[in-house]
């Protein structure tokens, strides 16, 4: 029988070196705003853009499409 994968999470304060952040398309004007980096290794990270060196959100490729599955 195969078992499930496990959808992982971490927060941390610790950059995430050669991500590459991008805002969302919907973002407006106020700058209340997420960027995301889809570009790491097995991870998308999520930032506030409004504090680029506070936390990341880093989560397993299956818990962001299980996340973005939500929003539908």
């Amino acid at each position: 029988m195969d078992t499930p994968v496990q959808p992982t999470r971490e927060v941390s304060n610790v950059p995430s070196p050669g991500a590459v952040w991008v805002k969302s398309s919907y973002s407006g004007t106020q700058g209340n705003c997420v960027e995301v980096a889809t570009n790491l290794p097995g991870k998308v990270a999520v930032r506030d853009s409004k504090d680029p060196e506070g936390g990341v959100l880093r989560l397993s490729r299956e818990a962001w499409m299980a996340f973005l599955s939500h929003l539908k």
